[in-house]
């Protein structure tokens, strides 16, 4: 498997299912996980899943009258590559100023910056 690059939003949602419900899937049942909202027809939903075999994301074989799909990639590995790009796009690798941005904008709370404390003294005890 080579790198993990970013999904476009269309292609997530497929993989969101399908890391979040128990693999392998059918292409029913991936159907039937989609938001009520979502209007994809089964050619389209087809379509996602043939791009996401394309790019390494997928493995697809043949089960009676059905194909299924099993992730290569798993959602942890994912979300690395998406944080990573993130946090390197918007803050430059620094820490302080994602952490900054998180407590300025009071998305953190008093529990949630004692346990990141908690967990950088762990960090910090483990590499000593």
């Amino acid at each position: 498997m080579g790198t993990v690059k970013k999904l476009p939003d269309s292609q997530l949602e497929i993989m969101q299912i399908i890391w979040h419900y128990e693999p392998p899937m059918s292409t029913n049942q991936i159907i039937s996980h989609l938001g009520a909202g979502k209007t994809w027809t089964p050619q389209t939903v087809l379509t996602l899943l043939a791009r996401l075999i394309e790019k390494g994301f997928l493995y697809s074989e043949k089960l009676g009258k059905e194909r299924i799909y099993s992730p290569l990639v798993t959602h942890e590995e994912y979300l690395r590559v998406e944080t990573g790009s993130f946090f390197n796009k918007f803050h430059g690798k620094s820490i302080r100023s994602l952490i900054s941005t998180l407590y300025d904008g009071e998305q953190l709370t008093e529990k949630e910056i004692a346990d990141l404390r908690d967990w950088l003294e762990e960090r910090t005890e483990r590499n000593a």
